[in-house]
């Protein structure tokens, strides 16, 4: 039997989408404010889902302290009061879109978490604007 099991996480991190490759024109008429220069941020909003076979001996198909505290060293950490383009180094030559944010997550989380689990992240820029990505 399979189940899914869910984590919710917080950060706040600044970002600016834009590529370096074209000009602020071109940057501002594709990404508007977001590719303000001097960065503007988002309270992000992160739900782990692990899937997997419930474990006959603990009765979990993942120990949910486990993934808090991995959600917390991989993600959080890293991530919150961050200026993405700046400190984080998976956006030095990547935009930080949310697109991208749920990918580089979907990543980090997936070399850490045992191969029969399926993952898939969903990551809220906004209450209304959200991504999810399931590693596809």
């Amino acid at each position: 039997m399979r189940v899914t099991v869910n984590r919710k996480a917080h950060f706040n991190a600044a970002h600016r989408l834009h590529r370096k490759d074209w000009d602020d024109e071109k940057n501002r008429r594709v990404f508007g404010k977001c590719s303000n220069p001097h960065y503007h941020g988002h309270n992000y909003e992160l739900v782990v889902a692990v899937t997997g076979e419930i474990n006959q001996e603990t009765g979990f198909v993942m120990d949910l302290k486990n993934l808090k505290e991995l959600i917390y060293e991989k993600i959080e950490v890293p991530f919150d009061h961050k200026n993405l383009n700046v400190e984080v180094p998976e956006f030095k030559d990547l935009n930080p879109t949310a697109e991208n944010i749920a990918i580089v997550i979907w990543r980090k989380l997936r070399l850490e978490l045992e191969p029969h689990l399926d993952l898939e992240v969903t990551l809220y820029e906004t209450p209304r604007n959200y991504v999810t990505y399931k590693g596809e």
